[in-house]
């Protein structure tokens, strides 16, 4: 009978690893089957755009961040360099506003001439160097309209004022020696180089210009410094 037992206890025993090996067979099949599963739901959500772009986000920021910190910053302290208004990108001082000049004119005619000359005065009063290049704009209010004056032609280079200092050109007119009443001058409008603001001033020269078909003398002014410095 105890043999009997034994057989019978050793027939169960044998029976229950047959099942767990059956079972472990099962759940190895089942791990096989997970990488396939798991492969395709990824390829799906990569189809659909929100993986795949929050990936691409994520690759994105990593390009963006060292063109943001460094080449925008980069850049912008250069063109914050280059803004800073007391003197252009090639160091030199920038050019003088209309407001920052004290312009005013005197007669300055050579006794004998056979033309009139008005010297202006432009003076740096900005509290900063400045500069000035080429011809002012010369207008004479008159009676019959307004004249503008021509250019002499001569050679006009860059005058960089420091504040307090001045520059002079001159204007250059026909005298009025035709015992005629001529073309009254009520005014002088000035307007600096490379402006479009302009100063209203009262004429010191003659008072009169002669009339004429324009084949006459006209009036000119020259480049800056032409005058001499203004005392």
């Amino acid at each position: 009978m105890r043999v009997h037992k034994l057989t019978i206890a050793a027939m169960a025993l044998a029976a229950g690893l047959s099942l767990t090996a059956c079972q472990n067979d099962d759940a190895g099949t089942d791990q096989g089957a997970a990488p396939p599963a798991a492969s395709t739901a990824s390829s799906s959500t990569g189809g659909s755009g929100s993986t795949g772009s929050d990936q691409q986000g994520g690759t994105d920021s990593e390009r963006k961040t060292p063109a943001g910190t460094g080449g925008s910053d980069g850049t912008g302290g250069t063109g914050g360099t280059g803004a800073t208004g007391g003197t252009d990108e090639n160091g030199k001082a920038a050019k003088c506003r209309t407001d920052e000049l004290e312009i005013t004119a005197i007669d300055a005619t050579v006794g004998g001439d056979d033309r009139g000359t008005v010297a202006v005065d432009l003076k740096n009063g900005g509290g900063r160097d400045c500069s000035l290049a080429g011809h002012a704009g010369v207008d004479l209010k008159t009676n019959s309209g307004t004249l503008s004056a021509e250019r002499t032609g001569e050679p006009a280079p860059l005058v960089v004022l420091k504040d307090g200092e001045r520059t002079t050109f001159g204007i250059t007119y026909p005298i009025n020696d035709s015992g005629g009443s001529g073309v009254r001058i009520t005014g002088l409008v000035v307007t600096p180089p490379d402006e479009t603001k302009s100063v209203t001033l009262d004429w010191p020269g003659g008072a009169t210009l002669p009339v004429t078909d324009g084949s006459g003398t006209p009036v000119q002014v020259g480049p800056l410094g032409s005058a001499g410095q203004g005392g």
